[in-house]
């Protein structure tokens, strides 16, 4: 009896012990994740912001002004996250932007999306496309001349690009970090010519070159649900930005580089991991160029509070100094920060996509 008692014993506190250190070697929770995680980010937004919405234009249980479907939707709020959220409730059905989108051959494409947890395995389809003539609402299972389905989902990745005569299909596929139901995930995808690119949490989880077909001009885009196969999403936060930046050249010899690529969450002044990308080229440039000092300068829109803005902003700029020096090895004396939160706009704050070229960092050579 005495030996199992100190069995007993020893088998609790090897598990208390046991259970210790697996909390201690868990993965970092999203608040706790550094900038080194998303050391494979490689993409970097260009500084000119094509496209926005957050649906903030829209009432709460309307259907968004600037969409059309052949099926239901309406803005909701979440309880998870902040802002205006497009409720894709349909078990079947397209929803499309209204206007049309010169899109460059060289684009990044950013959303966040929140699949539910009912339903079936794909959280959503997004097409983009091209067509020969404006059609509000094509839909095809392929609109218009040509494009390419990202198709999200909940244990997986599949990507089909197509073009009008053409029977074959330009098919990828992935398993590595699909996203999460019931949480905000943040999805990119860089199109590079025929080139497709998709990141996801810490990883670039696809990487096709030549995943589109030749010639494929883009113009439209719209999400698709599938009956029977789809769990239905809320969609936020669809950003399209140009090519990233030559930022040597802007840096250096411009003087100014003005950069969308540093996120932040709504009212928060920590650096969310996304910004590797763009922190670790602006570090190279640092690096290249030892006699350079640099001012790193927050802007917000104007949205809230001046006081609570400029606030804001400052904490913003510092903080980008801050992991620029304890993450990158950029020397402290050779930055300077601060923030003007909403007093230098570039663009009126009368619409999502000027707001969001408002929201920005720059860095000025000194």
């Amino acid at each position: 009896m005495k030996f199992t008692f100190t069995f007993f014993i020893l088998v609790v506190l090897f598990s208390l012990s046991f259970n210790v250190n697996s909390q201690v070697s868990q993965p970092a929770t999203q608040d706790q994740q550094t900038l080194q995680t998303f050391s494979k980010y490689d993409f970097i937004p260009g500084e000119k912001v094509i496209f926005f919405d957050d649906f903030s234009q829209d009432a709460v249980g309307d259907f968004p002004a600037l969409w059309t479907a052949n099926v239901p939707g309406e803005i909701n709020t979440l309880s998870i996250a902040p802002g205006n959220w497009f409720n894709l409730n349909s078990g079947e059905g397209n929803y499309f932007y209204l206007s049309s989108i010169d899109f460059p051959k060289n684009f990044i494409v950013e959303f966040d999306i929140v699949p539910k947890k009912t339903g079936g395995r794909i959280a959503a389809d997004l097409i983009l496309y091209g067509e020969d003539k404006p059609k509000e609402m094509d839909n095809n299972v392929n609109p218009g001349n040509g494009g390419i389905h990202i198709s999200v989902e909940k244990g997986t990745w599949n990507t089909t690009g197509y073009k009008t005569g053409q029977n074959d299909r330009i098919t990828g596929s992935s398993t590595i970090n699909p996203v999460e139901q019931e949480k905000v995930n943040h999805v990119i995808i860089w199109v590079q010519n025929r080139r497709l690119r998709i990141y996801h949490k810490t990883a670039k989880v696809l990487d096709i070159p030549t995943n589109i077909y030749e010639g494929t001009k883009f113009s439209r885009f719209c999400f698709r649900l599938i009956r029977g196969a789809s769990c239905g999403s809320y969609i936020s936060n669809i950003r399209i930005t140009d090519a990233s930046p030559d930022m040597r050249s802007k840096l250096i010899t411009e003087g100014k580089l003005v950069s969308y690529g540093i996120y932040f969450d709504v009212n928060m002044d920590v650096v969310k991991p996304e910004s590797y990308g763009t922190l670790n080229e602006i570090a190279k440039v640092l690096t290249e160029n030892p006699n350079v000092r640099v001012k790193i300068v927050g802007h917000t829109d104007s949205d809230g509070a001046d006081p609570a803005n400029l606030d804001l902003s400052k904490r913003r700029g510092a903080s980008v100094k801050d992991e620029l020096v304890k993450n990158f090895g950029i020397n402290a004396s050779r930055l300077e920060s601060d923030g003007l939160g909403e007093t230098k706009p570039i663009a009126p704050n009368d619409t999502p996509v000027n707001k969001a070229l408002n929201r920005r960092v720059e860095f000025i050579k000194l």
